[in-house]
C-alpha cells in the first residue's frame, strides 16, 4: 500500500512539473523556424568548424557547475546541443549533410544561449 501511494505521488509530481527543454512541443518551435544558417553554408570545411564550435560551447556549459546547479534549463539544452551537433558532425565526417541534425544543432544551441542570458 505504501509503495502504491509513493508511486502515485511521484506520478502526480511528474505530471504537474513543467517541461523546460527538449520536449516535442518545444522542438516544434525549431521546426517552424526557417532553415538554419548551418544548412545554407556551402563550404563543408566551414560547416564542420561551425558545428564543432557550437558543440564545444555546449560541452563547456554542460561541464560548468554554475549551469549544472542552475534552475535555468541551460544545462539541459547544452546536453541536447551536444547530441545534435555531435550527430551532425558525425554525418559531416562521413560526407553527408543531414539537414535535420544541422537544424537541431543550431536551434538547440540558440535555446541554450537564450536560457543563459
Amino acid at each position: 500500500m505504501f509503495l502504491a501511494r509513493k508511486f502515485l505521488a511521484i506520478t502526480v509530481i511528474i505530471a504537474i512539473t513543467p517541461a523546460h527543454a527538449a520536449d516535442l512541443s518545444v522542438y516544434a518551435q525549431c521546426t517552424l523556424a526557417a532553415d538554419s544558417t548551418l544548412v545554407g553554408q556551402q563550404s563543408n570545411a566551414v560547416l564542420i568548424d561551425e558545428v564543432v564550435r557550437l558543440m564545444n560551447e555546449a560541452v563547456g556549459v554542460a561541464d560548468d557547475p554554475r549551469w549544472i546547479n542552475s534552475r535555468q534549463p541551460a544545462f539541459t539544452w547544452a546536453s541536447e546541443t551536444k547530441v545534435a551537433c555531435g550527430k551532425a558532425y558525425g554525418y559531416l565526417k562521413a560526407s553527408y549533410r543531414d539537414e535535420d541534425w544541422l537544424n537541431k544543432c543550431e536551434c538547440f544551441h540558440s535555446r541554450m544561449l537564450q536560457y543563459m542570458n
